[in-house]
């Protein structure tokens, strides 16, 4: 399967850009997580925080690019990721739901005041094709629980490792 074919507008210094799916996908081997929200607990705590840390590790075993998608606009994504200091993941703002949509990734959380935001997920990407992809457990709206168990950077590492077992991170 490919991932879903969307513009996404990105706040860069004081200019509005535009970027297309293929711009961060093709021709790379990535590794693309989706999450509820910027300064969220879970999402500020560990999820973005433990991909930053393991980026080192990613790299080693091939991926060239990771990227946090959250639907959040450009503003906050680039707020939250300074407020964190993250250097080495890139922020994807999917403000609309677009791609989040598409992922089939999309939940309502109006229990929470959040209106439609992204379930927990991971994917490994090669070349705009999606080569595996994991999702928490439980994904319906308005969920009562935010899992966090089995789309964390360790479950992406152990892929990568069955599928290079040579390398060692």
């Amino acid at each position: 399967m490919q991932v879903p074919n969307v513009t996404f507008n990105i706040r860069e210094g004081r200019e509005w850009i535009e970027r297309e799916t293929v711009d961060f996908f093709g021709g790379k081997r990535c590794v693309v997580f989706g999450l509820p929200g910027a300064f969220t607990p879970t999402c500020t705590n560990e999820q973005l925080p433990s991909y930053e840390v393991a980026y080192p590790n990613l790299r080693n075993l091939g991926i060239t690019h990771v990227y946090c998608v959250s639907v959040n606009d450009s503003f906050v994504m680039n707020a939250w990721a300074e407020s964190l200091g993250i250097n080495m993941v890139q922020m994807i703002p999917d403000g609309n739901g677009m791609f989040t949509g598409l992922m089939n990734q999309l939940v309502l959380k109006e229990n929470l005041g959040f209106g439609y935001r992204s379930w927990r997920y991971a994917a490994v990407v090669n070349d705009c094709i999606i080569e595996k992809l994991w999702e928490e457990p439980g994904k319906e709206d308005n969920c009562p629980d935010d899992p966090y168990t089995t789309t964390g950077p360790e479950t992406v590492i152990q892929y990568l490792l069955n599928k290079n077992p040579i390398i060692d991170a």
